[in-house]
């Protein structure tokens, strides 16, 4: 992880973000520490953390975002969504039902935390004159990570950016931002940040490309469809972006869909040069 995130910086990308899962019965390294470790090899550019904020108590959750935010030379953005799976919740002693409830209070709570408020509540837990610290040092963006249509209604309600789910193909990465829009206007809000992930791969040629993606994807990535994914050259890779850019996309966040790390190395190199092509001359 630290390799990689030395070759995004390299690379020029411009945020650094990290997911989280819990009770997976795998190794997967938790979010908080680890972005506090790869802070110190990013620089000042953005950076931030996805937070399932059901599975959270509000206050710890406000003391490892501001502690995060504390050690962030660029802005920190909290990134943030419902999560599900009966063996994740179950496995953290949650209940599925309620979520949404749980995550519009305990949105609501946190960000008065974060502004450094004393909080009294009974949701999501019955909370008495609790304070939250460290304090950010700059007010802390939230972008909601949301796919059913309900769930974007809520992010252009309550976020500062929406962030569509991987698994879109163009068509309905398409549709998906034109509801985000219309529930931004119908709630007299301004179209906020427009994110959408990318699982991708950068070869040298076409063919060098296929060559590494094509083992993965004849199994069925993650159950993605083909035309969620971006495989290719650094033409068609910067065709692929340009194209989610004139659907109204903001910004792309990556996320290789191979695991040899040579091979997740080269393609970072590459999307320098992906950049490149897209800011222009």
């Amino acid at each position: 992880m630290v390799e990689r995130i030395r070759a995004a910086r390299d690379a020029g990308l411009e945020s650094l973000f990290l997911g989280e899962h819990h009770a997976t019965g795998g190794t997967y390294y938790q979010n908080a520490p680890m972005l506090g470790r790869l802070l110190a090899e990013w620089g000042d550019r953005p950076a931030g953390a996805l937070f399932l904020l059901p599975l959270w108590h509000p206050v710890t959750l406000a003391e490892q975002i501001g502690t995060l935010a504390s050690l962030t030379r660029g802005r920190f953005i909290l990134q943030c969504a419902l999560g599900g799976g009966e063996d994740q919740f179950g496995g953290m002693g949650v209940p599925l039902r309620g979520r949404v409830a749980r995550f519009e209070s305990s949105l609501d709570v946190l960000r008065r935390l974060l502004a450094g408020e004393e909080v009294t509540t009974q949701e999501p837990l019955p909370l008495r004159a609790a304070r939250g610290g460290p304090l950010p040092p700059e007010p802390v963006d939230v972008w909601i990570g949301a796919s059913a249509p309900a769930a974007i209604d809520r992010a252009a309600r309550l976020g500062d950016g929406w962030i569509a789910a991987p698994g879109l193909t163009p068509a309905e990465a398409e549709r998906q931002i034109e509801h985000y829009r219309s529930c931004c206007a119908a709630h007299g809000r301004p179209v906020g940040v427009t994110a959408i992930r990318r699982d991708v791969h950068v070869g040298a040629d076409p063919a060098d490309a296929r060559r590494v993606a094509d083992p993965i994807l004849t199994h069925g990535y993650r159950g993605l469809p083909p035309e969620s994914l971006v495989v290719g050259d650094v033409d068609q890779v910067s065709q692929a972006f340009a194209d989610l850019d004139t659907l109204g996309y903001s910004h792309v966040l990556v996320r290789h869909l191979v695991d040899d790390q040579s091979e997740v190395l080269a393609s970072y190199e590459r999307l320098a040069e992906v950049c490149a092509v897209l800011a222009g001359p």
